[in-house]
């Protein structure tokens, strides 16, 4: 039976509740449902289903939208039930409330009764249907037996008559000659020719065999599609193919000096100790300035409105009449051109296809049903809701203010601690610097954790990214287990009163079941104040793969109830993508976190925000 059916509008008022199931909910399914789905633009989703993490209780949500009077049917049951009914039901009370709503009353007593009737009449269909199920199930059988029996007797037969005569037509009028084997639909002919037989009587031949005569006929087709020969013409001299440049070897002494052995560019030499200089070349960090929009996008977006406004069956003028007199009902058919032409521009712009694909089907719950108002063309509604959805997508659900966190925790006498994670060779040591560079101009004292104990030369890179700042770095060196090195690092630091810890993890793909368990256990053990998951912005599917075997892992391998999984994306290379933005919206809409920090370059000064508007534009223009 069912727990719950609810009905509020878009804006979260409960107008109307069903007394009589009088269940008491564990959990809070309903606010899981609204932030998992509602607001991330799942809404299309047939279904979603909710555990109570302590009560140990599991429901089914299944939802219904009336876009017209912006309101929301959620119905709420056990998933052990599967209800056959609910789809039904809701469809109904959806029915039958929206002719009574009045956007000016809350209250909707007399409902109960209508509620009550149209749940025996649900319940009534669903076992009918079950009954008819059962009845067809049955008497598909008996008509299954009924049809093999008779296939077989034909068999038998047609077998019969085929060797009764051996110049004598077949079944489908065709002549079987005498020396031909005959195999179903297929003979063999005294030339080795493989046959086939196409409906119709028509004989198909297969040129497959080697002992097969050469079709004339299929020659002349090939040359007269202008087929080039194969055969060398005398006396033409064949051009000599350019050489290609290679690559000089490098000539090394016997007994080079070091100065012959440093090729580095002299301008980016640096004394030990300079940190003054260090600051002054790189500047102040990105992320302490606000980005401006550029102001010729709107143009751009125009001109997109114009590409995807659907040609419509009914004609140009009927379309301009509708979109005048605003009476039109949007309907899935009226939003399926214009819904394919923005699902592959995302995909041009590095969106995952799948996801590309859901957010499409969401747009599509959210317009269905609505009422084009006048001067308005379905392109531009459908442009308009997508552009609504991308913005609610990307903007943080929570607060992502480190600075504040950082006082917060230093109030505690505690440091700060972050946890850098991601595969292999997307820049976590070289963006944990840039993170260190933006809170030193902060003046906040920042330790750096050697924790990538797996690669050669990683305690040296974070060792030189150390000395540059003038940062302290905690390391043991290789071959130890890092997380008793982090929680080492994180006892030093509280010794020392720093504020923050960077925790410097090594690259692991998403499938690497022992690097995977050793990251669950830091996680676990020491549990860090914020998980980053460091990608790059070049990725398209890829991106979702990755962060959605990486939760999954922490989630699996996590020793709590409450697993710890990843809180945040810093994302890497954000400058060498162009318009490709597509992978921050991947991400993001894969799993639920906000992108907290974005590299774009390569000095330490270039780490910024994600600016969610121009993210927005740059994926529809």
């Amino acid at each position: 039976m069912l727990e719950e059916l609810l009905i509020f509008t878009r804006g979260g008022l409960i107008l109307w509740t069903c007394k009589e199931l009088g269940n008491a909910l564990k959990g809070s399914p309903i606010d899981t449902l609204i932030r998992s789905c509602l607001l991330e633009e799942r809404s299309a989703d047939a279904s979603y289903d909710y555990e109570a993490p302590s009560a140990g209780a599991a429901y089914t949500l299944k939802w219904t939208f009336h876009n017209e009077l912006n309101l929301v049917f959620v119905a709420v049951y056990q998933r052990i039930l599967r209800l056959l009914y609910v789809d039904d039901l809701l469809a109904a009370v959806k029915r039958e409330f929206a002719a009574i709503y009045d956007p000016r009353s809350v209250v909707y007593d007399d409902f109960d009764g209508i509620f009550r009737q149209l749940q025996k009449e649900a319940e009534a269909r669903a076992e009918e249907m079950r009954k008819l199920k059962q009845v067809t199930a049955r008497g598909s059988g008996n008509t299954t037996i009924k049809k093999q029996g008779q296939l077989a007797g034909h068999k038998v037969s047609q077998r019969s008559s085929s060797d009764s005569g051996s110049g004598k037509d077949d079944a489908d009028g065709n002549l079987v000659k005498a020396n031909g084997m005959v195999n179903g639909n297929h003979r063999v002919s005294m030339n080795g020719i493989k046959e086939s037989r196409a409906p119709g009587g028509m004989v198909k031949t297969d040129e497959s065999s080697d002992g097969g005569a050469f079709d004339v006929n299929k020659l002349q087709k090939l040359r007269s599609k202008g087929v080039k020969k194969t055969n060398t013409v005398v006396g033409k001299v064949p051009k000599a193919e350019p050489k290609k440049a290679t690559k000089k070897n490098r000539v090394w002494d016997d007994s080079p000096s070091e100065s012959q052995l440093d090729f580095t560019d002299p301008g980016d030499q640096r004394e030990e100790g300079e940190g003054e200089v260090v600051a002054a070349v790189q500047g102040e960090s990105m992320m302490d300035k606000e980005e401006e929009l550029s102001s010729d996008s709107d143009d751009e977006v125009d001109e997109v409105r114009e590409n995807t406004q659907p040609s419509s069956k009914k004609g140009w003028f009927t379309s301009v009449l509708q979109s005048i007199s605003g009476n039109t009902v949007l309907e899935k058919s009226d939003l399926k051109p214009a819904l394919k032409a923005l699902k592959d521009r995302l995909m041009t712009k590095n969106v995952a296809e799948e996801i590309a694909e859901k957010l499409c089907e969401s747009v599509a719950a959210s317009l269905e049903g609505k009422k084009l108002g006048s001067f308005t063309r379905i392109s531009s509604t459908v442009h308009t809701a997508m552009e609504e959805a991308l913005l609610r997508i990307l903007t943080p659900k929570r607060s992502i203010d480190i600075l504040r966190d950082v006082h917060v925790a230093k109030d505690q006498g505690k440091p700060y601690v972050i946890v850098f994670v991601g595969v292999n060779g997307v820049g976590k040591s070289t963006n944990l610097a840039k993170v260190a560079y933006w809170l030193q101009q902060h003046e906040l004292k920042v330790m750096m954790a050697a924790c990538d104990t797996f690669r050669s030369g990683a305690v040296e890179q974070l060792r030189t990214h150390a000395r540059r700042l003038q940062v302290p770095i905690f390391e043991k060196g290789y071959e130890k287990d890092p997380a008793i090195v982090a929680k080492e690092a994180i006892q030093e630091a509280a010794r020392n009163h720093s504020d923050v810890v960077l925790v410097d993890t090594a690259g692991r793909m998403q499938d690497n079941e022992p690097l995977m368990r050793a990251l669950s256990k830091l996680i676990n053990l020491n549990q860090p104040d914020l998980v980053l998951f460091v990608g790059e912005a070049l990725v398209g599917n890829d991106a979702v793969d990755q962060l959605t075997k990486f939760d999954q892992k922490l989630a699996d391998l996590s020793m709590t109830p409450n697993a710890r999984l990843i809180d945040g994306i810093l994302l890497t290379k954000f400058d060498t993508i162009d318009d490709k933005v597509g992978a921050a919206l991947s991400m993001v809409y894969i799993s639920g976190s906000p992108v907290m920090f974005v590299g774009c370059g390569q000095s330490y000064a270039d780490l910024k925000k994600l600016n969610v508007k121009s993210i927005v534009k740059t994926l529809l223009k």
